[in-house]
């Protein structure tokens, strides 16, 4: 009938190209009709939810026209493959409500995102039924409560971002086991216990920094691929010398503000790093690169760390070797750098140095900062200090005389 009807008062060829492109159109529809599990999920993420005042994201979500049209929303074919929850450009409100549990009912789901905003409850536990999944980003809200072990069945999942919540409990295990994870960001959030060891030999950026994590790490706890750590303002403790021997691609090490022990490795200072901060924790012993140090800012004040300081950190731009115990001479290299303003900050308060030769009359460009005192001996040039030195030029000979003997 249909046929017959297409070809009423058409020449036969032709009535054959539209019978073809009726029937083209009806496979086109047919693909655009969204499966009828994913279109009832959507409905009841959609239902979780709401655009914070200023926000208009939700306005494109009507459920009469195709879901895949929605903003934020991917198919590939009849399946939801991205979701992409809130308005992404900067400065832009983001949501409120919470993440509903139907977020696992979209099983073709590869990407999984939500903006910063006010997303309060705990992570669907059925996250895990997304098996497809490898790209999870859930950033800067309020979202409570423990990290799912079950997030350790996503095989595949290589971004896992959950920075900037109120997450607290332990990081699971089976996380720490998955095999592809490239990017691991759970910094800022409550999480406490101790760090499980990374598997993955691909994992390239580790950030578990201000939570309270304790325990202290192996020397096997990263992979060797690692080039960015984190694990600044925690609990952490032990040495690490072993496990940060291995780490030879690092370009930003932060381990500050935690526990540490024992001695920082010298061939560290060799690694491709641009900044190395391990201030304030309790490393002792010698601080002794290998060769000439190339990374740029150099903090590992506040420590225990002793012998004499090495001409080799005289590269450094900004170096912080303040509140130790560091005795003996300032080399001269250090003078000559300071002097042509390669050193922008050189900061030796409170050590036990006894001396610098340096020019009481020489001029220290304005580019550069030098602190020199609360050491054993008299500043040999006057330079302003940072409030926190305090007012004492000079330490007491009696302490300088004990650390002698």
């Amino acid at each position: 009938m249909v046929m017959k009807s297409v070809m009423k008062g058409r020449p036969l060829w032709l009535a054959g190209i539209s019978y073809s492109l009726l029937l083209l159109q009806s496979c086109m529809l047919a693909f655009a009709i969204l499966d009828p599990v994913d279109f009832l999920a959507l409905q009841w993420i959609r239902k979780s939810l709401d655009d914070m005042p200023g926000s208009n994201y939700f306005a494109s979500w009507d459920f009469t026209s195709d879901p895949c049209n929605f903003a934020g929303v991917y198919c590939d074919g009849d399946k939801v493959l991205a979701l992409n929850l809130g308005d992404p450009r900067a400065g832009s409100p983001g949501l409120t409500g919470r993440l509903d549990p139907a977020v696992g009912k979209l099983s073709a789901l590869a990407e999984f995102t939500v903006v910063p905003g006010r997303i309060m409850g705990a992570l669907p536990q059925t996250l895990s039924q997304c098996k497809n999944l490898h790209f999870l980003a859930l950033s800067r809200n309020f979202i409570s409560g423990e990290i799912p072990a079950t997030l350790g069945q996503l095989r595949g999942l290589q971004t896992l971002d959950l920075s900037y919540n109120q997450l607290t409990g332990s990081i699971p295990w089976p996380v720490g086991a998955l095999p592809a994870l490239s990017n691991v960001i759970l910094g800022h959030n409550r999480l406490s216990g101790s760090v499980p060891p990374f598997a993955s030999q691909t994992l390239t950026r580790l950030d578990l920094k201000h939570n309270d994590l304790s325990g202290s790490l192996s020397p096997t706890s990263f992979p060797p691929s690692i080039q960015y750590l984190s694990l600044s303002w925690n609990r952490l403790a032990g040495p690490v010398d072993r496990l940060l021997t291995g780490l030879n691609r690092l370009n930003y090490l932060d381990l500050s503000l935690n526990q540490f022990t024992g001695s920082i490795p010298g061939n560290l200072f060799s690694f491709p790093i641009t900044n190395l901060q391990l201030q304030r924790n309790l490393f002792s012993g010698p601080v002794q690169p290998v060769d000439q140090v190339t990374i740029s800012t150099v903090d590992v004040s506040f420590n225990r760390l002793s012998g004499q300081i090495s001409p080799m950190l005289a590269s450094v731009q900004n170096l912080y070797l303040n509140n130790n115990r560091f005795t003996g001479q300032v080399p001269g290299s250090f003078v000559d750098r300071l002097m042509d303003a390669s050193i922008q900050t050189l900061y030796l308060q409170h050590n036990f140095l006894t001396g610098m030769e340096i020019n009481p009359t020489a001029a220290i460009p304005l580019s550069s900062s030098l602190c020199l005192q609360y050491n054993c001996m008299v500043p040999p040039v006057q330079t302003p200090c940072p409030l926190k030195a305090g007012k004492q030029k000079t330490r007491p000979t009696t302490q300088c005389v004990e650390w002698k003997g």
